[in-house]
């Protein structure tokens, strides 16, 4: 009998949870938590953020519970590797769940990325194949065949770059420039050969719901997200008529999360900058995120 075991993987903008027997999944939750809100500028994880992800983690606890979990791996990322107090929300995951968080080296972070991406994979690409994964304070970028042979964790992220470059609803022609600016900067610094890739895999939550966007979908729907492959060209002309909505205007999109519509704008302009550095002509989008990375780790 398998074991029955718990990923958690907290973020800049949100806090998932993985429970299962792998294969089978049995409980796939997330919550807007932005736990990383002003990180970029203050350095420190905020009073109000801290309530919002304790009180999810608080939900998970009790999810842990009745699903008779034996092992928990807690993950954090990008917000918690920059703040001064890490340490009030490492004790008080602890306290609530019993296991202490282990904070992600961006290293670490690309490779349970590509590990939850490629490892789940249910037809052949490509290879060598680019993993990307867009979070709200970092983005990851893993290249290879059946492991990751280059790897980079950068500092952009969508929370982070709404916050710095993109403050007026909608933003200015002369923001997003910058925020464009800031990207390429470290698109090009980065150390990964994004033009060797022969195919590409999104797998975060603002590729995901940039991907509902463009199916239509009435309401967000895993399975029809899964596995989907989309052109580059109508990702970008979609991608342009989204960052130049107002945040009303994206939350009345019915696949919306309302909690990723003010920051989705700065997230999808990565994505298509990372694209375009690529030379790919389409992606696939997979649902096995860093979550399935870090189950996995646990089998």
């Amino acid at each position: 009998m398998a074991e029955r075991i718990a990923a958690i993987d907290c973020g800049t903008n949100s806090i998932k949870i993985l429970i299962g027997e792998l294969p089978d999944v049995l409980v796939r939750e997330s919550r807007m938590v932005r736990l990383g809100q002003a990180v970029d500028t203050t350095g420190l994880l905020g009073d109000e953020a801290l309530a919002r992800t304790f009180a999810a983690i608080d939900e998970y606890a009790a999810l842990v519970e009745q699903y008779g979990v034996t092992r928990v791996r807690f993950c954090a990322t990008s917000a918690t590797r920059d703040a001064r107090n890490a340490h009030v929300f490492t004790d008080g995951v602890r306290q609530r769940l019993g296991v202490t968080p282990e904070v992600l080296t961006g290293e670490d972070e690309a490779a349970l990325v590509f590990e939850g991406a490629v490892g789940h994979l249910t037809t052949s690409v490509a290879e060598p194949v680019l993993v990307v994964d867009i979070g709200g304070g970092s983005t990851e970028l893993v290249l290879g065949g059946e492991r990751p042979e280059a790897a980079v964790s950068m500092d952009i992220g969508a929370v982070r770059l709404h916050e710095r470059h993109l403050p007026d609803d909608p933003p200015t022609s002369a923001q997003i420039a910058a925020c464009l600016a800031d990207i390429d900067r470290h698109v090009a610094g980065c150390p990964v050969p994004l033009a060797d890739a022969r195919s590409v895999i999104g797998t975060s939550g603002t590729i995901k719901t940039l991907a509902a966007g463009m199916l239509d979908l009435p309401v967000y729907d895993r399975d029809a997200v899964d596995g989907v492959v989309l052109g580059v060209a109508e990702t970008a002309a979609y991608v342009d008529r989204l960052v130049a909505m107002t945040v009303a205007e994206r939350r009345a999109i019915p696949s919306m999360h309302p909690g990723r519509a003010d920051v989705i704008g700065a997230g999808a302009l990565i994505w298509t900058r990372i694209l375009v550095r690529s030379g790919v002509a389409d992606y696939r989008v997979s649902e096995a995120d860093i979550l399935y990375g870090i189950a996995a780790s646990l089998v």
